[in-house]
């Protein structure tokens, strides 16, 4: 099947969030926002994050996020909360091979609303909807090492860790190499 014409939903809800794709003009200011305010955690992981980026190029972002979605070569959603619409950070479907199909779970959370399961609620959904819906044979998760928290949410899901890559990446500032965590789930 030719993935455009995959019927893949805009917005998918779980118990408590609602992971909406980035398709509303103004998107861009609440990112940034969330961004600006979670820059230093944001920084020791995400090359994206080295400098704080304008709400304009923020929007731009989005808005070839959307493109990609529409063209289904990556889904990234905004993740907000079900009763406070609060902007909880993003998590995608990259690195997407409709050959085999398989794909790598992304995410980044604000750091304010760490620590209560929200990104790894996401993640489960996102993993359960590409395996059964997507119909993804493999999703992998790839983390640095020695991240921990990001490292928790494919352990608590039940992925298995495959291997850890030596010197596999710079780290996000581009100063040192890092070992880089390949976690996966299949389809059975």
């Amino acid at each position: 099947m030719n993935p455009l014409l995959l019927d893949v939903p805009l917005q998918i809800e779980t118990e408590r969030l609602i992971l909406r794709a980035p398709n509303q003009t103004g998107d861009g200011k609440i990112v940034n926002e969330a961004i600006n305010d979670s820059f230093e955690e944001l920084k020791a992981w995400l090359p994206f994050a080295q400098e704080l980026p304008t709400v304009e190029e923020t929007e731009i972002n989005l808005r070839n996020a959307h493109i990609n979605f529409l063209k289904r070569e990556s889904f990234r959603y905004l993740i907000f909360h079900k009763s406070t619409h609060d902007f909880i950070g993003t998590t995608s479907y990259q690195g997407i091979d409709w050959n085999i199909p398989k794909c790598e779970i992304g995410y980044w959370i604000n750091s304010k609303f760490s620590g209560y399961g929200y990104m790894t609620e996401s993640v489960k959904e996102l993993t359960n909807f590409g395996l059964n819906f997507i119909r993804f044979k493999r999703i992998e998760i790839r983390c640095e090492s020695t991240n921990q928290r990001s490292r928790a949410i494919p352990e608590k899901l039940n992925f298995q860790l495959e291997g850890i890559f030596r010197n596999d990446d710079l780290s996000a500032d581009g100063n040192k190499l890092t070992d880089t965590c390949i976690y996966s789930v299949i389809s059975s």
